[in-house]
């Protein structure tokens, strides 16, 4: 943890300041080992191996750790980068540009292995925070340590510890994925200033209907209970089918009779993944099997997000065929 973190953070709690009453180990600029203490309440907070924890996973909500446990499983095995990510980044944070991150102070709502958290820091902001509840702070920080302006905190997307500072908040494919989609948004949405932005990328739930009437019953009843390193190996099938497809199919289809491809199904999405190698197309097929928790969101659902933050020039965009992105301003 960079000690200039303290001036964001804010108990969970009680909304008092974060202080510092102890450093066990230092390496540079990074506190790997020390204790946090609220001003107010006096509650105490660890940081461990860099990062300051302000959630305790052997104490929440069994949805949660269970989500929070596979996906942390994914990402400290997943950790490969891809030159890919930013196009795909910005594909799901549109209309937003690198440009728009210079000198901002950011947050990142569920940060998985840290690519957007260090894209977000190279594109100039002032500062980017991540926050993941899961073990994936691991390797997020090993990702984005030696970035003076990244920070990753382990954290509940329900009980941010921040003072509401944020000029940008973001989250890209993880609000779906927990217990109350809604809620978690507006959550991350108070911690951002008047006169900020935020930007999310969801499931949607037009187009998806193979998803959920198929797919998700599988993954609720099965896949999602299977341990991490067998589903690891089990999800090879299925990601062999879309990777020949997507490859073979798709994307020949795609340079050479554009019109009859777009009559191909899911077409936009699979003429995507095209665009991938094996690694990280398992990686996909993986995160679509591994959640036990996943909610396909209908445009005019999510366009209720929006209201109900009071958000303004509010843009929601459908995203591959399969999903939404939306933008908007706080004004209050």
């Amino acid at each position: 943890m960079k000690q200039k973190l303290l001036e964001l953070l804010a108990c969970p709690t009680c909304g008092g300041d974060i202080l510092l009453v102890h450093v066990g180990t230092r390496e540079e600029r990074e506190i790997i080992e020390g204790l946090l203490s609220c001003r107010k309440c006096t509650r105490e907070y660890k940081i461990v191996r860099g990062v300051p924890r302000f959630a305790d996973l052997s104490k929440i909500e069994q949805n949660k750790a269970e989500t929070a446990e596979n996906f942390g499983w994914q990402w400290t095995h997943f950790t490969q980068a891809n030159e890919k990510y930013k196009s795909q980044f910005l594909g799901w944070i549109q209309p937003v540009e690198p440009n728009f991150f210079k000198d901002k102070i950011v947050l990142e709502g569920g940060c998985g292995k840290g690519r957007h958290t260090t894209l977000a820091a190279n594109w100039g902001a002032r500062e980017v925070i991540g926050i993941d509840l899961s073990a994936a702070v691991e390797t997020a920080f090993q990702a984005t340590r030696n970035l003076p302006n990244a920070h990753v905190v382990q954290a509940d997307v329900y009980k941010l510890p921040f003072k509401k500072v944020f000029d940008y908040a973001f989250s890209v494919g993880v609000l779906h994925h927990t217990p109350n989609p809604k809620k978690a948004f507006v959550s991350l949405a108070s911690k951002v200033k008047k006169g900020g932005a935020i930007s999310a990328w969801i499931y949607g739930a037009e187009n998806n209907e193979w998803i959920t009437n198929y797919v998700s019953p599988m993954r609720e009843r099965f896949t999602s209970r299977l341990s991490q390193p067998t589903l690891y190996q089990l999800s090879k099938l299925p990601t062999l089918g879309v990777f020949l497809a997507s490859k073979l199919i798709y994307k020949p289809a795609n340079a050479v009779a554009k019109p009859l491809a777009g009559k191909l199904f899911y077409n936009d999405y699979l003429n995507h993944l095209a665009t991938f190698g094996w690694r990280e197309q398992h990686n996909i097929v993986f995160d679509h099997l591994v959640a036990p928790t996943a909610f396909y969101i209908p445009k005019k659902e999510f366009e209720d997000w929006w209201r109900e933050i009071g958000a303004q020039t509010v843009e929601i965009i459908w995203h591959n065929q399969n999903s939404w992105c939306g933008f908007g301003r706080i004004e209050r």
